[in-house]
């Protein structure tokens, strides 16, 4: 009898993926490079840390490079969902749990415990991992490297190697094509190489973070970053106004055009790390219709604490010294009070009828904010806020949401939650754009549903864990908050349903239980239209 009848029925599919030489040749290339870096964590004498870094990184690349050109350009153009359910790492199997947790540790030694990594402390050098960056760092931007730098160099490589491995898979949709280059080039030069070299002209302004928007930068507003920029000069001035204008001007405008994508992802650097190379994870978002109401619970809370934390730390020094700094504290609080019942009242006159039920909740969140300004009142002094230090308020706020939150948990689950859980949980940027797009934004995805044939293409591949195809089914518009308009749903569907639009706001939302022909009226249609 020959062997190879005698093959397992499973649907897990226990036998052994077989892969070509080419990739077992580029798996090794690439863990060459990562067994450098850990030689370096592992304190090994390396005897040129500049050539061995070149080395350790052109290896990764290259093994990621070598990879994906054998997995996909063997491949005809189109649709790859690449048996992703049936793949240990990425169906939540035994190699996803393990990738999972050793980015977990690698987040939580990062965040908490960097001097395991190497870093010089009391002016002592760096050793280990970080020393091994160095040469890298001095030649950007003339100081020894930090564990910042380490992790902003290997989430740069990430991002261009896996962005490329995106971009073959990909490759018949343009827009895919389109903005993987834009995160990629916006990673590399916005987020990395202008920020190291901008030190090295003036290390007096606070170059690091250069985007500088709230909430996107919780601490944008914190009274040592609001002094170094006032403390800079015109360039320093330039950039808090360039923010603030960000907020109220810039970001609404861009939102208004495109929908949130114009950010989430086009420029943003956490969606980058998600689109490339989270990208293998994005199936495992669940659609439930219970991680839907958490989701619109948990992220909305996230953005009301920041809104609150943002204006306690503001107001406690605020008036603190009258030459720098244009209100007092009970005008501030007024100012606040006074945008945030504007916008309300504005939504709830002109848009009630667009948010339904989601009403009531957004009303809850006006209400916490208010009754917060007005304790914030009478509680609030130059060090303290709702009777606690604001120093301790600013800092846990960090720690849960700007650490525990988007590193340790938004990253490293990855394999578990999905490639967005932060950006879907957590994010209070992606609430503000999120709000603003539900609202008044002229993006939505167009549906086709007389083509639709429910393969389910669409929903398994959303990261936002939006079920696409419920939509598609009915011929309804899609217009979710959480959606960041990656495309991808579209770039799957093999009927052409799914199509991202930039139109008119009139009929933009369209709810519609059951489609039928005689639920339209064909003449309404016609005279609507002349």
């Amino acid at each position: 009898m020959n062997s190879k009848t005698n093959e397992s029925m499973s649907l897990a599919k226990p036998n052994a993926q077989d892969i070509s030489t080419k990739k077992k040749v580029a798996l090794g290339i690439g863990f060459t490079g990562l067994f450098i870096l850990v030689l370096a964590l592992a304190n090994v004498n390396l005897p040129n840390n500049g050539i061995f870094l070149a080395l350790s990184l052109g290896l990764i690349i290259a093994g990621v490079v070598i990879y994906a050109r054998d997995e996909y350009l063997t491949k005809l153009e189109g649709i790859k969902n690449d048996e992703a359910w049936f793949k240990s790492i990425s169906s939540r199997g035994t190699w996803g749990w393990v990738l999972g947790v050793v980015l977990t540790l690698f987040y939580i030694v990062l965040y908490f415990f960097a001097e395991l990594l190497g870093l010089g402390t009391d002016g002592e050098p760096n050793t280990g991992l970080i020393a091994l960056f160095d040469p890298l760092s001095q030649l950007l931007s003339g100081r020894n490297a930090s564990q910042w730098f380490v992790y902003g160099t290997l989430y740069t490589v990430a991002i261009v190697a896996f962005g490329y491995k995106f971009m073959l898979k990909y490759r018949h949709n343009r827009y895919q094509q389109l903005r993987t280059a834009s995160v990629m080039f916006f990673q590399m030069a916005f987020a990395f190489l202008i920020p190291e070299f901008m030190y090295r002209l003036n290390s007096d302004v606070p170059y690091n973070d250069i985007k500088n928007m709230w909430p996107l930068n919780y601490y944008a507003f914190d009274q040592w970053r609001v002094d170094q920029f006032i403390n800079s000069g015109t360039i320093g001035m330039a950039f808090l106004i360039f923010g603030i204008l960000s907020i109220f001007v810039i970001s609404p405008f861009l939102t208004y055009k495109y929908g949130k994508r114009w950010y989430c992802s086009w420029v943003c650097g956490c969606g980058g790390l998600a689109e490339t190379a989270g990208d293998p994870f994005r199936h495992l978002s669940s659609k439930k219709m219970s991680a839907w109401k958490l989701e619109r619970w948990l992220i909305h809370t996230v953005l009301v604490f920041s809104v609150v934390m943002t204006t306690a730390v503001i107001y406690t020094y605020l008036g603190y010294d009258a030459e720098k700094y244009w209100f007092n504290k009970d005008n501030f609080l007024i100012f606040v009070g006074g945008f945030l019942t504007l916008v309300f009242v504005v939504i709830m006159v002109f848009k009630r009828h667009e948010l339904g039920k989601d009403a009531r909740y957004g009303a809850i969140g006006y209400a916490l904010v208010i009754v917060s300004l007005i304790a914030m009142h009478y509680t609030g002094t130059t060090n303290e806020v709702f009777y606690l230090p604001a120093s301790g308020m600013r800092s846990a706020y960090g720690f849960y949401i700007g650490s525990i939150f988007s590193g340790v948990i938004g990253t490293g689950f990855y394999p578990i939650l999905g490639n967005r859980a932060w950006c879907r949980f957590g994010c209070p940027m992606a609430a503000v754009l999120g709000f603003q797009q539900r609202m008044f934004s002229k993006f939505r995805i167009t549906t086709n549903g007389g083509q639709c044939i429910s393969c389910g293409n669409c929903s398994n591949s959303c990261e936002m864990g939006i079920d696409v195809r419920a939509y598609a089914q009915k011929g309804e518009n899609i217009v979710r908050s959480s959606c960041v308009g990656c495309g991808v749903c579209s770039a799957v569907c093999p009927r052409g349903v799914l199509k991202l639009e930039n139109g008119s706001l009139e009929g933009r939302i369209n709810p519609t239980d059951v489609l039928l022909g005689n639920d339209v009226d064909l003449m309404k249609l016609m005279n609507a239209d002349k």
